[in-house]
C-alpha cells in the first residue's frame, strides 16, 4: 500500500501552514490599520495575509514594559519565546510549542526509543499533567500509574509552564518521585519511579486458544504496521485463525499513518479515515487496498476510555466497514489531527490543522466510539466510587467543540484494566464465528442504540 509522503509525524507540514490565514473584507479603516503584504518583503508569496498592525504595536507596547519595568531582567529571546508559546496556549490542549529537547523527545517516542519512564501525558492550564495512557512495560506502568491520573508535582516541585513534561526525562537509571491526584483517592499521594531506555515493542500476540488468536497494539510508532504483520503472520502459521481479538484499550494514538496501515491488513476494500482542513495539504483520503491477511475471520476491537486518536481512527474504520465488532467502554475522543512544523532554531510547532472523520463521514471528536457491547470494569472491594468522572476529550479545557458534543445519553467512558475485559472479548469473538463462548466475568451490557 502507498501513502502520500504528505503524511508522516502526524501529517507532515509545508512552510504555508504557518503563513496562511483567513483573508476578510476589511473596511478603509481597517485596511489602513493593517501593513500589507506588498510591504513586507518576506510575504511576497502570501499576498491575502494580513499582519494587525494595531495589535503589533500593543504587544511591542507590553514587551517594553517587561523589558523596562519588570522586577528583574529578562532576556529578548526569553520574552520571544514566551510570546510564541502564548500563540498557542488557548487555540486547544494539543496545539504547542516544542523547544528543541522537547521536539527531539517527541521524535524519539515516534520511533518507540528513548530515557524517560513511560507515560502518554498531556499538559493542562494548571500546569499540572494528566495521564493519557501508561506504556505497557515501562516503569510507569509497573509502578501502576493508571490512564487519567494528574502528575501534580515531579520530586517535590510544582510543575512550571516552561519545563513542562521535561523533568520526567533523564538518564537510565536515575530516579524520581511522582506526586499524583487520582479520582476516588482521598489525598495526593507519592510514586518512586527509576528511568529506564524505553523501548516500547508496539505490537504483541499470543494464542488465547487454539484457533482464537490476540493481538495487542499499545501504541502507533513508525514500525507498528511490520510489526503487526508480522505478528499475525506468526499466529497464523500453525494454520487459518478462526478469529482475533484486536486490543486497542489504553492506547493513546500516534502516528496515523501506522494505524492506516494496520487497517489496511484487515480490509479488502472501503474508506479507512478522511481529514479534513482549512487548506488544501490538511486535506486527505485513505482507502484500503485489496488484501486481508486474516482471510474474512471474525474479528473484536477491545477499546476503553483511554484508547485516543489513532486508536479510534483503527476502530472506526473497521467497524463502519462491517469489518469488526467493538466492544469495551466509550474512548477518549480525539478526533483532530496534528501537524509538526520544524523551526529554524531546532524547535517546532505541532499545530492542529486538520480534523478526521470515520469512513461514515462521523467525527469522533468529543463524543468518541461507543462500542456495540459496553463492559464495565470490574469493582473490588474497598474500591471507591467515582460516578460521573469524565476522563475524555470533552473535559479538557479548551478543546475543539464536537460535532455530537452534548448530545443526549452521553456518558463518559472507563479505564479496563486485566485479563476480564480479553474473556469477554474472547466469548463475543465466538459468539460470531460459531465457536462455544466460555463464561465471562466482565459485566456486560448491551449499547443503546444510536449512542455510536
Amino acid at each position: 500500500m502507498r501513502f502520500p509522503l504528505a503524511l508522516t509525524l502526524l501529517l507532515l507540514c509545508s512552510p504555508a501552514i504557518a503563513q496562511d490565514a483567513v483573508e476578510a473584507d476589511p473596511s478603509d479603516a481597517e485596511a489602513e490599520a493593517e501593513v500589507a503584504s506588498s510591504d513586507d518583503p518576506g510575504a511576497a508569496e502570501t499576498a491575502p495575509t494580513r499582519v494587525p498592525l494595531e495589535e503589533i504595536r500593543r504587544y511591542v507596547a507590553v514587551f517594553n514594559a517587561v523589558k523596562d519595568a519588570y522586577v528583574e531582567p529578562v532576556e529578548d529571546r526569553e520574552l520571544m519565546q514566551s510570546a510564541i508559546r502564548g500563540l498557542l496556549l488557548d487555540l486547544d490542549p494539543h496545539s504547542t510549542y516544542f523547544d528543541r529537547e522537547d521536539a527531539a523527545a517527541f521524535d524519539e517516542q515516534a520511533t518507540g526509543a528513548y530515557d524517560g519512564v513511560g507515560v502518554e501525558l498531556l499538559q493542562q492550564s494548571d500546569n499540572t499533567l494528566r495521564v493519557i495512557a501508561p506504556i505497557d512495560g515501562t516503569p510507569a506502568a509497573k509502578a501502576g500509574i493508571k490512564s487519567g491520573d494528574v502528575i501534580i508535582a515531579i520530586d517535590g516541585k510544582p510543575i512550571s509552564s516552561r519545563d513542562g513534561m521535561e523533568p520526567l526525562r533523564g538518564a537510565s537509571g536515575t530516579k524520581l518521585v511522582l506526586t499524583l491526584v487520582r479520582e476516588g483517592t482521598a489525598r495526593p499521594f507519592d510514586v518512586s519511579l527509576t528511568r529506564e531506555t524505553i523501548r516500547v515493542a508496539s505490537v504483541r500476540s499470543r494464542m488465547l486458544e487454539p484457533g482464537y488468536g490476540y493481538v495487542r497494539i499499545s501504541t502507533f510508532q513508525a514500525d507498528t504496521g511490520a510489526d503487526f504483520q508480522r505478528q499475525l503472520d506468526k499466529l497464523q502459521s500453525a494454520g487459518k485463525l478462526r478469529g482475533l481479538v484486536l486490543d486497542l484499550r489504553s492506547n493513546p494514538g500516534g502516528l496515523l499513518i501506522s494505524a492506516v496501515q494496520v487497517a489496511d491488513e484487515l480490509l479488502e476494500k472501503g474508506n479507512i479515515v478522511s481529514t479534513r482542513g482549512r487548506i488544501a495539504i490538511s486535506d486527505s483520503k485513505f482507502d484500503a487496498t485489496p488484501g486481508d491477511r486474516l482471510g474474512g475471520a471474525p474479528l473484536i476491537v477491545l477499546v476503553d476510555a483511554g484508547s485516543a486518536s489513532a486508536a479510534e481512527v483503527l476502530a472506526g474504520a473497521l467497524r463502519d466497514n462491517n469489518r469488526a465488532r467493538v466492544i469495551g467502554s466509550r474512548t477518549f475522543g480525539k478526533g483532530s489531527v496534528q501537524t509538526v512544523l520544524p523551526l529554524d532554531n531546532g524547535d517546532s510547532v505541532k499545530l492542529t490543522t486538520a480534523r478526521y472523520y470515520t469512513p461514515s463521514g462521523k467525527s469522533i471528536q468529543a463524543s468518541g466510539i461507543v462500542p456495540d457491547v459496553v463492559l464495565r470494569p470490574e469493582s473490588t472491594p474497598g474500591d471507591a466510587a467515582t460516578p460521573g468522572f469524565d476522563y475524555s476529550e470533552a473535559a479538557l479545557p479548551g478543546h475543539l467543540q464536537g460535532d455530537e458534543e452534548g448530545s443526549e445519553g452521553y456518558t463518559p467512558g472507563d479505564v479496563l484494566e486485566g485479563d476480564k475485559p480479553i474473556a469477554a472479548a474472547l466469548a463475543e469473538l465466538k459468539k460470531t464465528s460459531g465457536g462455544k463462548a466460555p463464561a465471562s466475568a466482565a459485566v456486560v451490557t448491551p449499547a443503546k442504540p444510536g449512542s455510536r
